[in-house]
């Protein structure tokens, strides 16, 4: 299963608008991902990407690391590697009008 790791961006973690836009996007794949919070180096239970309630119960804070994962396709580092810029971002930033 490929992995990917990245550090939250955003201000307020993975809670509320980050965390429907993250779940948004995992479901837009064509592969599932699960996400993992990274506790001294090492990732604890992982859940869907895609289940808002999944991601706000892990508890992610801004600065935390993630890891996410992707069941073996020829899709799946695209699919991560679009994933970790997503969550590179601020996701609770407003949007430019």
């Amino acid at each position: 299963m490929p992995r990917r790791r990245v550090s939250i961006a955003s201000g307020v973690g993975l809670h509320a608008r980050p965390a429907a836009l993250l779940a948004k996007s995992a479901a837009a794949q064509p592969v599932s991902v699960t996400i993992a919070k990274v506790t001294d180096g090492v990732a604890g239970e992982p859940v869907d990407a895609a289940s808002v309630l999944g991601l706000m119960g892990l508890g992610v804070e801004h600065g935390d690391e993630v890891e996410l994962g992707a069941a073996d396709s020829a899709e799946a580092g695209s699919v991560l590697d679009e994933l970790v810029e997503l969550l590179s971002t601020d996701l609770d930033a407003e949007p430019a009008s």
